[in-house]
């Protein structure tokens, strides 16, 4: 049965910890001209990021590609749901352009869900990683991407455009899945991440898979520690935690503010179950200081 949770329990006020400050750095407002004049979409926008004052000041962002109408309607996400619009021939160019422009090391590319289209907006994926590649060949692409709806032809696709990083989100635990992520499946999502891996090797390519889990929906510790030991039983080697927002009243509810005490003890267990870089606190986002971790320092790679 799905799993409700009591729109009583959401607590408006939010605890200091997750106050952010508001940008002051001149970089903060160079980026954000420099993503206008390419018509890009940031993720950072979309999706209501609360670090997107710091990485935009530091002259990073995690470009959303694939238009920003998704097919899907989850519970916990602010990107707009409707029908999409045609997919843009000259978008890998202009994340290209972006990406020489900020003089990026690291590079996040993420997309909305493209249920509507019969590769899920797997080509257009490759098309941005090949292109971004060849104007930038010294930095490291990665990929945080939707489950395709299990479709292994269209996972292959991405995976042989060899991104250094793959990241497709479990988003929270097993229990909670039906109702934060209604369209998605929590084995699913695990499958995928296995597959990208072992696809991978089968290819000659190193990458590294990670996933990110939200907290403060109404799970429980043991089972955010089940979902531990099932990413590492998948081959994940990074993970990153954060506090859930609730972005608007339509939006799932905030069942708690997690104290950074508790992010700090899972980083702890997440370390001792092997996970090669664990990023845990109440603003950490899948994207939060990802160049921080470095793929080809990763064995499992």
């Amino acid at each position: 049965m799905p799993v409700k949770i009591d729109p009583q329990l959401h607590r408006e006020k939010k605890p200091p910890w997750i106050r952010v400050r508001l940008p002051s750095n001149p970089v903060f407002w160079d980026t954000k001209g420099l993503i206008e004049d390419l018509s890009l979409v940031t993720v950072c926008e979309e999706a209501q990021c609360p670090n997107r004052w710091e990485c935009w000041g530091q002259g990073t962002a995690t470009f959303m590609i694939a238009g920003d109408r998704c097919t899907r309607a989850c519970g916990f996400c602010a990107v707009d749901t409707r029908r999409p619009m045609a997919l843009e021939a000259d978008e890998p160019e202009r994340v290209a352009e972006a990406v020489k422009r900020l003089k990026l090391n690291h590079v996040v590319i993420t997309a909305v869900a493209r249920d509507d289209l019969p590769d899920g907006g797997a080509c257009h994926f490759a098309d941005t990683i090949y292109r971004t590649r060849e104007v930038n060949p010294d930095t490291t692409i990665e990929v945080l991407v939707p489950d395709f709806v299990g479709r292994d032809d269209s996972l292959w696709v991405v995976m042989e455009a060899a991104p250094a990083i793959f990241n497709h989100n479990l988003e929270t635990v097993e229990r909670l899945t039906p109702i934060v992520r209604s369209n998605a499946e929590y084995q699913r999502s695990l499958q995928v991440l296995k597959q990208a891996r072992e696809m991978a090797e089968k290819m000659g390519n190193r990458c590294a898979t990670k996933s990110g889990i939200m907290l403060g929906l109404g799970e429980k510790e043991e089972e955010v520690i089940q979902a531990m030991d099932d990413l590492r039983d998948h081959n994940v080697t990074v993970l990153t935690m954060g506090q859930y927002l609730r972005p608007s009243e339509k939006h799932l509810p905030v069942v708690e503010y997690v104290e950074p005490e508790a992010f700090d003890r899972l980083k702890e267990i997440a370390q001792e179950k092997g996970f090669r870089h664990v990023a845990s606190g109440p603003l950490v986002r899948s994207s939060y200081h990802a160049a921080d971790f470095k793929p080809e320092l990763d064995p499992e790679a």
